[in-house]
């Protein structure tokens, strides 16, 4: 039985899959963990699946014909491990969600594992996160409320943007040595114990992409385990490598899925309320688009009906 089984989900990453899986691969080496890896591909028109079937051979590659959306093919994966069977003798310890936009630095993956099992409570860990040139990013936040809904669309002061009003945790939590406790952790970097995954279950694949984390974290939450941001485990986390592929559809699915996460948790008034600040923001992001970015308008445009109806 594996300590960890590592799931990591591509498409159209050619150019950078071949440092994130070396990277990790390094660091559980140095780590002696135990492992599996698995990747999923969901349909690339690149040679995403030729990079990764060439240079590594120690790995299961699940190439799918179709995108499955990123709850779909992490639970594709997951699914393959054994999780959602009756049998659990021979499941991994736990499970690692990493992205291909990332880079492990140097016992990043022990630091997540040791700090997982520190505690029984301790159901999640992530990494901390920075960009390409190094410069700081957002590993963990609050789950999404009003506030962050007024900061995307209205003028806020910076003070605010930066801090809990807009959902973030600030930069000293980051800078400390020890974890800290958030509402959840970027899906970038997700570490989860085999029993959340057997208590809780799978990803909800109505959410194809963005928020499922969000989702599945306020699962498990409800489910009293506790998640933590690890400022000592460092990956480098490019972003949006994927998504800005496709601006349009990116834009309509996620707000599809922010307004699923909020009518599946929040009360009535409050989903009511933040369809209101979306039509108005979007409204007000509309004017100010250019008119001959059609491409741009339209989206928006159908957001504001989604939102509307």
């Amino acid at each position: 039985m594996a300590d960890l089984a590592v799931v990591m989900v591509t498409w159209n990453n050619a150019r950078i899959v071949s440092d994130a899986l070396q990277s990790l691969m390094d660091d559980l080496e140095a780590g002696k963990l135990a492992y599996d890896l698995w990747v999923v591909d969901c349909g690339s028109t690149d040679d995403t699946v030729d990079v990764i079937r060439n240079r590594f051979s120690n790995l299961t590659l699940i190439a799918s014909e179709e995108n499955l959306g990123f709850a779909g093919a992490n639970n594709a994966a997951m699914r393959g491990m054994g999780f959602g069977n009756k049998e659990t003798a021979d499941l991994p310890t736990a499970v690692y969600l990493l992205n291909p936009d990332t880079v492990t630095h140097s016992g990043a993956t022990r630091t997540l594992f040791e700090t997982l099992f520190s505690s029984k409570d301790v159901g999640v860990v992530g990494a901390r996160l920075t960009f390409g040139d190094g410069s700081f990013q957002h590993s963990a936040f609050r789950f999404p409320g009003l506030g962050q809904l007024w900061a995307e669309f209205f003028p806020t002061p910076g003070r605010f943007i930066e801090g809990a009003f807009n959902g973030r945790y600030t930069k000293a939590n980051y800078e400390g040595a020890e974890p800290f406790e958030a509402d959840f952790t970027l899906g970038a970097t997700m570490m989860l114990k085999r029993e959340v995954l057997l208590g809780v279950g799978l990803f909800d694949e109505d959410f194809f992409m963005y928020c499922e984390e969000v989702d599945w974290a306020w699962r498990i939450r409800q489910g009293g385990w506790r998640i933590l941001c690890v400022p000592r485990a460092h990956v480098t986390h490019l972003g949006a490598q994927s998504t800005s592929q496709a601006r349009s559809s990116s834009l309509m699915n996620l707000w599809k899925s922010r307004l699923l996460f909020y009518d599946k948790h929040y009360p009535r008034w409050k989903r009511w309320l933040a369809r209101r600040l979306l039509v108005w923001g979007m409204r007000r992001k509309l004017a100010r688009l250019a008119a001959s970015d059609e491409a741009a308008r339209s989206a928006f445009r159908a957001v504001i009906e989604m939102a509307d109806s």
